[in-house]
């Protein structure tokens, strides 16, 4: 995602620049000759091209926020034992399988189907190492993985296909583009968009009895498909749902310290708050660690895609609450729960931890000077801190995965201190974004 800090535009930029200045003239010709022709739909389109530049077009720059060598160094020796790890890994899976988790207590290696929300990770960590490494055969194990995921851009009982779906094929399609991953993306995002209830004004999360409409945090990470999906097509329908949902969340998510309730229950016919609770973490009025910093990554995408400033101003409060906060440990690996009643014998959660680092190295780049500062430092430290044997696993060890010791649903005793296919994904995501810094 990230380019570099310096000012000036690389020619490959301008040239992605090229069709969407076509775009616009095209548009205001248009606006011209048919003043009735001033509709949303034709300023939302656009916009959304012109804003969904590569990030050189709108991000600060950075040429202030310096990667360190010897991490630089670490992150070169963590993607080389990565692909040694995920070629172990992909021995011990089935055709159709996807890597859950591995526990060091039980050696066990838990393995999904295709349904299940994390599937898409497996592919796009796989995706993510050849970026790097250029090795097709990790580009063809993410296939072979894929060609069983590609049934559930048809799923519409799940809000988790930006997860399952664009992780994988939106990555996919990023490095290879490829009118078949296209069309995947785009009948996940038409799925997706089916769980969207104008009167509530949000995608359900969970399905449960009828008077109920759940809406989870985690669902700001699924919006970045939405918008790749009206980009694409020009349909901004999708657009509209996207910044409806984010919308609804900052009025009913998020409490005045600009901590996250992990559930809303909405009522589906009058769209009234009915319930506001936890599922996975600590008590319902607890900052359930996972949950905030999907949010902080869910509406730092917002601004991205959207420009509008009231998002970026939401992700700098959450990453306020969250640097701030006074049980965040020195390493910046948080708690599973920022309320956890036994800090600080608490169990962290890597997963968390790798996820804020890479909201935050998107953010930084969106920020003023000393706040991105702040932010870069700890993506830093985050960094550092997984990379050390505390978290980082031996190679041949841990099922294949790199980190250990995430956190899935303490309460639900599932997934508890154990190595998660998300956290390599978003730690993968991270290395890849810090060493963006350094071109």
């Amino acid at each position: 995602m990230a380019g570099s800090g310096e000012k000036r535009l690389p020619v490959f930029v301008w040239r992605n620049c090229i069709p969407v200045v076509k775009c616009l003239a095209k548009f205001l010709h248009l606006m011209k000759i048919n003043h009735a022709m001033r509709s949303i739909r034709l300023f939302i389109v656009p916009a959304m091209l012109f804003f969904s530049l590569h990030q050189w077009c709108f991000a600060q720059p950075v040429s202030y926020l310096k990667p360190q060598r010897q991490l630089l160094n670490t992150i070169q020796k963590n993607f080389a034992e990565a692909d040694f790890q995920y070629k172990f890994m992909a021995t011990k899976l089935a055709p159709g399988q996807f890597p859950k988790s591995y526990s060091e207590v039980t050696g066990k290696l838990e393995t999904s189907n295709s349904g299940w929300w994390c599937s898409g990770f497996y592919p796009g960590v796989l995706l993510n190492l050849y970026e790097q490494n250029k090795d097709y055969s990790f580009f063809r194990e993410a296939d072979k993985a894929m060609a069983f995921l590609e049934k559930e851009q048809y799923n519409t009982h799940t809000h988790d296909l930006g997860f399952m779906m664009y992780t994988s094929f939106g990555n996919a399609n990023r490095l290879m583009r490829n009118p078949e991953y296209e069309s995947v993306l785009l009948n996940s995002a038409k799925s997706l968009a089916t769980r969207f209830n104008p009167k509530v004004g949000c995608i359900k999360s969970w399905d449960s009895k009828p008077g109920d409409f759940l809406v989870i945090i985690d669902n700001m990470m699924n919006l970045e498909l939405l918008f790749w999906a009206t980009k694409h097509t020009g349909d901004s329908s999708f657009y509209r749902i996207a910044v409806t949902h984010a919308n609804t969340t900052m009025k009913n998510h998020y409490r005045p310290d600009f901590s996250s309730y992990h559930v809303v229950n909405y009522n589906p016919a009058t769209g009234t708050v009915q319930e506001k609770k936890t599922a996975q973490g600590y008590s319902n009025e607890s900052a359930w660690a996972r949950g905030q910093v999907w949010g902080l990554y869910g509406f730092t995408v917002m601004y991205r895609e959207t420009k509008d400033k009231k998002y970026l101003d939401q992700a700098e409060h959450i990453a306020h609450f969250l640097l701030s906060n006074p049980t965040l440990p020195a390493d910046k690996i948080p708690y599973w729960d920022f309320n956890a009643p036994n800090i600080p014998n608490a169990l962290r959660d890597a997963s968390a931890g790798a996820i804020m680092a890479s909201a935050l190295l998107e953010l930084c780049r969106y920020a003023d000077k000393k706040d991105a500062g702040a932010y870069f430092k700890t993506a830093q430290t985050i960094l550092e801190t997984l990379s050390s044997s505390r978290y980082r696993a031996t190679p041949g060890t841990n099922g294949g995965f790199i980190l250990k010791h995430s956190v899935g649903n303490l309460p639900g005793k599932s997934e508890v201190d154990v190595a998660l296919t998300y956290a390599d994904y978003y730690f993968v995501e991270a290395m890849k974004r810090y060493s963006g810094f350094a071109k």
